[in-house]
């Protein structure tokens, strides 16, 4: 039923998208893959804002690998297209966009947290941050991603970490619907040691609200009352 849910509301906010003409596309080598970015650097002392994907179209609505999990929704895209800080990038994850030689069902399946997964978009956000501090905003299975980087990546600078209907915890995610393990996965075993805020959705049918609190401390949740899965693109974000 989840997978339903999801697909429903990926295919509903489905569409086509054209950058700003200051995020320019950039395919980044890292590790296995090759990951597409759209980015802008006009302060070389400025914190950059990296704003990284979700798990995209990685199941089909019966529940079904896809073959190719680029995202159809443009939340991601379009909270980092309206972004006025002088350093803002957008990442994919891999397999998004484009499909490596490397890319593989694992990849966006059991295997979407897999340690080479994680240090491939570490090193992408390496190559756009250089030696600037960094906040990462992750949304959904992006944010879990940026949790881990953060834990994994030490030598990024991350000023802040923050997540948008951010999955806490994937054994405990999927052990919620009933859905298989993400076994060739990394789990975020303890939270990192930086500022976070975490926005959830009172009406998330797909990351429950009751997970997070499980899980995020509360001085550290905002609850967007009215909002679904996908309903921030209007979210204020704090990155201060």
């Amino acid at each position: 039923m989840r997978f339903l849910i999801l697909s429903l509301l990926l295919t509903a906010c489905a569409g086509s998208w054209t950058p700003p003409d200051d995020l320019i596309r950039r395919d980044i080598p890292a590790g296995e893959y090759e990951i597409a970015t759209y980015g802008k650097i006009t302060n070389k002392n400025a914190p950059v804002h990296i704003y990284i994907e979700g798990d995209g179209h990685a199941f089909t609505a019966y529940g079904e690998p896809t073959t190719d999990p680029t995202p159809r929704g443009t939340l991601v895209r379009n909270l980092a297209a309206r972004d006025m800080a002088p350093n803002v990038a957008y990442i994919a994850r891999p397999c998004q966009f484009i499909m490596s030689p490397a890319c593989s069902e694992s990849d966006w399946t059991d295997g979407r947290f897999s340690p080479a997964v994680v240090d491939a978009t570490a090193n992408a956000i390496k190559e756009i941050a250089g030696r600037r501090p960094v906040i990462l905003v992750g949304y959904s299975g992006g944010g879990l991603m940026a949790g881990l980087i953060i834990n994994r990546h030490p030598e990024i600078k991350v000023q802040k970490w923050i997540t948008i209907a951010g999955v806490p915890n994937h054994t405990a995610w999927t052990g919620y619907f009933g859905d298989s393990p993400l076994t060739k996965s990394l789990d975020l075993e303890k939270l990192p040691r930086v500022p976070a805020v975490h926005y959830i959705g009172a009406r998330d049918r797909v990351v429950p609200p009751k997970l997070s609190r499980i899980y995020f401390p509360a001085d550290q949740i905002v609850e967007i009352p009215t909002a679904g899965h996908t309903d921030f693109e209007k979210l204020d974000i704090d990155f201060n």
